[in-house]
């Protein structure tokens, strides 16, 4: 992801219904309340029931299915959300929040996906452990995607970014990088890990101990 993102135009949307579905009907009133009020710039509407290959190519298995910019969106949402979306879908915070969410309802997946479409975004990812008070299911699945990408070059392009918490004031979040530091199997990150060795926190060192003979 790019380091400078525009604002200045309102995000396309698309949508996936079927005609049986009973959230569907207050989505597509929502989505089209933003268009007129400009917070989206296109809404393009597609019933899978009259062409159910866009389902196959996209992936997508339950609707309301909403994409908004580069997020991706499930079930029934309200108005104030998409808004939201909406309106931070180009800018960093925005991706880091729908991280967050993903995450949080356990769809890992999808953020696996993003990755893959740009690499930038694992950036955003790191940016998460961050927060001191994270969801557990954030924390877990944080891990998920570092564990995906253990001993591979696009991790190892964030050992900066991840030494640089290993000087957290949250010990949980010190030892949490030390981890992923390790998980590069790079020399690059020795030096971060070494200094944890004397690390105030018990198990912040011990986290250390265990991790520095995979950086060789």
């Amino acid at each position: 992801m790019s380091n400078e993102i525009s604002e200045s135009q309102a995000p396309d949307a698309l949508m996936l219904l079927s005609t049986h579905c009973a959230h569907c009907p207050s989505v597509l009133n929502s989505l089209a309340e933003l268009v007129k009020q400009g917070v989206l710039g296109k809404l393009e509407v597609i019933n899978l029931e009259q062409r159910p290959e866009v389902a196959r190519q996209l992936g997508v298995h339950s609707v309301p299915w909403v994409r908004i910019g580069p997020f991706e969106l499930t079930g029934q949402r309200s108005l104030a959300e998409f808004r939201q979306w909406a309106q931070t879908s180009a800018t960093h915070e925005g991706v880091r929040d729908y991280i967050e969410t993903m995450l949080a309802e356990g769809e890992v997946e999808r953020v696996l996906t993003m990755i893959a479409k740009d690499a930038g975004v694992m950036a955003r990812v790191i940016e998460l452990l961050d927060f001191a008070d994270e969801k557990l299911n954030v924390r877990l699945g944080i891990g998920v995607i570092m564990e995906e990408y253990e001993g591979r070059s696009l991790l190892q392009e964030y050992i900066p970014q991840l030494g640089k918490l290993t000087q957290h004031a949250d010990p949980r979040v010190r030892g949490d990088a030390c981890h992923y530091l390790a998980l590069t199997h790079s020399s690059n990150a020795r030096e971060f890990v070494r200094k944890l060795l004397h690390d105030e926190n018990a198990d912040v060192r011990e986290v250390a101990e265990e991790s520095l003979p995979t950086l060789r």
